[in-house]
């Protein structure tokens, strides 16, 4: 017969499913030396099990929640009050009971238990599912711990908990409930301590949170806790919460919360020889488990318990070394692309064809290993002065590198792996020439020669098929880089950079104006980014001459049946028809859209529809031209108002004509780097097509089971696939379920082989205390209302409204007409979202470390573009 009861003792590493991840590492926990477990046992989940079966009624509630998805809220929360309702009133059965009774006898009469739930589906290297389940604390009598069991049994089907297994895709009659009933600890201090950090995924920083009283207070959120942190074995980091608040245990059971007298409220919560012990005891768990750890800890008579440890769910993977000896260096290429979303499979291997550099993969993102480039005084030097451009967050982390001597000393010498980029001898070269010539015309004679090359390479592979049209995309890479780093493009782009700078440090040496160029760039020529989002107002202007058609795309229509349905309302052919002519030039864009796995506008057409409802309500018809009209004159006043003051002073003459042509160079060529982009996206839809119809042939064959398979798989593997009409199909679901857990982990910027990530935060000499910092990549200030938007089908903005979120791409220039402001995470100058926002005239600041998380939609914000920081006003 299966126990019902086990001793922390009786449970090794082989009984999750009957003791649940928290009564299992409960177990492990109290087999180490030297670690202080408070004792108990675990009521099996045959206990559980037993006590359900054969139930008519549960079964029955059961399968209804099997039907529901995670947005199903209303439905979710009445039947599982009746799931709970259901359980709550069972009665145990008397052998069950009669071991509880025993295990309960050999602690005493007198003893106070906490009473904590341990899920089968909890505590999981990939799933933590902390806090989904309930506690109950200082529970006291035989009579009162047989019933605090069975509500443990029944907070299996809490909202929370229904909702997390829904969202995390575990079948709700397959996870089992052990309860695990130890000894109470009247902690004097407790806490939480990750043996890595969380936020970072930093694994040499220990992150201690430490609060009075008992632990309750801290997970609830009712106190702030001090927060220390741990790097080899040294205090580096502290921040002494303001508590005010405790939970004490009441002397015949239950809690209470009590208020702690203001003498103590600043007090540290642990001393640092205190801090240090239990730093030193949270990696010895951490060995003994062999990964970073989640620790609840209590602090009594100056002695620590640990009652739980769990994996860290969150830490992002190191990407793997090719060399366990010696250190390695990691930098993201994702935040460089400002694309910090997961790439699948097959988005990697064409996102590996446009670099000349190697690659390394981890949680579903792409790194490239700098270890020979910083190990090399001209590759770091080149490293940090690119990263100074695209990211300076990134550089901030290099230089923190730098500055350790030991680590840099360590790192191995070899050949360098980041190659390319937009300074080659070449690109340098016409950058000469375009300087000398300053004529726009070159830009039509490239992107003439790039249109007859993209639809050459269409007509082309629409004849192939199988693996002679694999093979042309193969061997077309030489071709995709060629026109990716034509050095005539990168001329115009780099003579743009470098005048930017220019124009800025002259005219403020000369009239003490900051960051003059913001206001030169409005309204630009030749940005074909700028230009799609005027074309998209245009469509908007088109719908909202058909309240038919409008009223239609705004009750989330179907994209397989979009414009068949359009057309048979009054304005549906015109509308359609405006949609044609901006999918034609437009129709291979999307969010994200450097990995060709995603769905393109052309492909989910109803993607612009949260776009175009926000030009529709926000702007009159007409007004996005009048707007780029406008920014057009203020630029063209602003240059002569410049001129103007120039020539006013001595030697002014020799000195505005220098600027004049420098601002007309500016506004040649400035927007020229959003095209290398877009004719990459546009060779990737060429490719994209030949690709889903061999997809579709291998559905048809049934080798897969869905067109998307293909994604998951690396081009090398698909080329085989194709090649034998053979997979094992586990590959790809194995990939699937991988993916779910990467799109919930934050990849860092640069990480080393041993995990460690340097962060720096930057910040503004004229910085208000209390605001974010960030980098300013737009001129000006602006107050508004914040947008947190975390994906642009998700963005529904109002006039006047500052968009506040991870990234942008092109696919995000539609809303830039309608914002007031911008905050990213994740940006540099030359990024989409700063030259944008200088061409709009909007104050912007990027690079804002957890701008999404510390910034809450609605509130009022102010954005300094000048100086780089955001103020949160209420």
């Amino acid at each position: 017969m299966k126990p019902y009861v086990l001793s922390f003792q009786e449970i090794d590493k082989t009984r999750l499913m009957v003791v649940g991840g928290k009564g299992l590492n409960l177990g492990e926990l109290s087999k180490i030396d030297g670690i202080q477990v408070p004792d108990g046992f675990c009521v099996t989940t045959e206990a559980y099990r037993k006590s359900i079966e054969n139930n008519v009624e549960l079964e029955a509630l059961l399968e209804k929640l099997t039907e529901l998805k995670s947005d199903d809220r209303d439905q979710i929360s009445e039947i599982s009050k009746k799931i709970r309702s259901s359980i709550e009133n069972l009665k145990m059965a008397k052998d069950i009971e009669n071991e509880i009774m025993k295990a309960l006898a050999l602690f005493g009469e007198q003893e106070a238990y906490a009473v904590r739930s341990s899920a089968t589906a909890e505590d999981l290297p990939h799933a933590s599912f902390a806090g989904q389940q309930d506690t109950y604390l200082n529970i006291k009598g035989k009579g009162e711990v047989l019933g605090h069991v069975i509500k443990c049994w029944a907070s299996l089907f809490t909202d929370r908990a229904v909702t997390y297994r829904i969202q995390n895709g575990f079948d709700h009659r397959k996870v089992l409930l052990s309860v695990v009933v130890q000894k109470m600890v009247m902690s004097e201090v407790s806490g939480i301590m990750f043996t890595a950090d969380p936020m970072t995924s930093d694994r040499k920083t220990l992150s201690i949170d430490a609060g009075f009283g008992l632990g309750e207070a801290l997970v609830s959120g009712l106190v702030n806790p001090d927060i220390y942190k741990v790097q080899n074995g040294m205090i580096v980091g502290k921040s002494i919460g303001t508590q005010k608040l405790e939970i004490r245990p009441v002397q015949g059971g239950g809690t209470q919360e009590l208020k702690i007298e203001n003498n103590r409220q600043r007090n540290e919560a642990l001393t640092d020889a205190q801090i240090l012990h239990l730093a030193a005891i949270g990696k010895k768990i951490e060995a003994h488990f062999g990964s970073p750890q989640d620790i609840e800890w209590c602090l009594v008579n100056n002695a620590f318990y640990i009652v739980q440890s769990r994996p860290i769910t969150t830490l992002f993977p190191i990407p793997e070394s090719t060399d366990s000896r010696k250190p390695r260096v990691y930098m993201s290429i994702g935040h460089t692309q400002m694309m910090i979303d997961v790439i699948k499979p097959l988005g990697m291997s064409f996102f590996e064809m446009l670099s000349e550099s190697t690659m390394d993969k981890a949680g579903g993102r792409i790194f490239t290993d700098i270890t020979h480039d910083l190990s090399s005084g001209i590759g770091r030097n080149r490293l940090v002065m690119a990263t100074g451009k695209q990211d300076p967050l990134i550089q901030s982390a290099l230089k923190k590198l730098l500055e350790d001597k030991d680590f840099m000393d360590a790192l191995p010498h070899g050949k360098r792996n980041v190659k390319g980029g937009i300074f080659t001898i070449s690109s340098i070269v016409e950058t000469i020439k375009i300087h000398r010539k300053n004529d726009p015309s070159i830009i039509e004679e490239i992107l003439t020669g790039f249109e007859k090359e993209v639809r050459e390479v269409d007509e082309q592979l629409s004849k192939l098929s199988g693996d002679q049209a694999l093979e042309f995309i193969r061997n077309d890479r030489d071709k995709l880089l060629a026109m990716s780093y034509d050095p005539r493009m990168l001329g115009t782009i780099i003579a743009a950079i470098l005048v930017n700078d220019s124009l800025n440090k002259n005219v403020e040496k000369w009239l003490g104006e900051k960051n003059i160029a913001d206001a030169l760039t409005k309204s630009l020529d030749h940005n074909v980014t700028t230009e799609m989002g005027l074309a998209l107002c245009d469509v908007a202007d088109t719908i909202r001459r058909f309240p038919k058609v409008l009223a239609y795309i705004s009750n989330d229509p179907a994209d397989e049946s979009f414009f068949e349905e359009m057309i048979k309302l009054p304005g549906g052919k015109e509308t359609r028809q405006a949609f044609k002519e901006f999918l034609d030039k437009y129709g291979m864009r999307c969010p994200g859209e450097i990995d060709i796995t995603k769905a393109r506008f052309e492909e989910k057409p109803t993607q612009l529809i949260p776009m175009l409802l926000n030009n529709i309500r926000v702007l009159e018809s007409g007004e996005h031209v009048t707007r780029f009209q406008k920014g057009k004159q203020e630029a063209k006043v602003k240059e002569e108002e410049i001129i103007c003051r120039l020539k006013n002073m001595a030697g002014g003459d020799k000195k505005a004509k220098k600027i004049r042509k420098s601002i007309r160079l500016l506004r040649n060529f400035i927007g020229c780097r959003e095209y290398p982009k877009y004719y990459i996206v546009r060779r990737y839809q060429v490719y994209k097509k030949a690709l889903m119809k061999e997809a579709d042939r291998l559905v048809n064959k049934g080798v897969i089971k869905n067109r998307e398979d293909i994604f998951y798989l690396y081009f090398d593997e698909l080329c085989q696939v194709v090649k034998t009409n053979e997979l094992d199909y586990s590959i790809i679901k194995r990939r699937r379920d991988d993916y779910v857990h990467y799109e919930k982990l934050t990849p860092p910027r640069v990480i080393t082989s041993d995990g460690f990530v340097p962060t720096v935060g930057l910040s503004s000499d004229n910085m208000p205390k209390g605001a974010i910092s960030g980098i300013p990549v737009s001129s000006g200030v602006v107050e508004g209302r914040a947008r947190v938007v975390l994906s642009v089908d998700e963005a529904k903005l109002e006039e006047g409204d500052i968009l506040v979120t991870q990234f942008t791409d092109p696919s995000w220039t539609p809303l830039f007409v309608t914002i007031k402001g911008l905050v990213t995470e994740v940006g540099g100058f030359t990024t989409h979202g700063a030259v944008i926002t200088r061409e709009y005239g909007l104050p912007g600041v990027v690079g804002v470390e957890n701008a999404t998380k510390l910034i809450k939609d609605g509130q009022r914000i102010r954005v300094n573009g000048t100086e780089g920081y955001v103020e949160i006003l209420e």
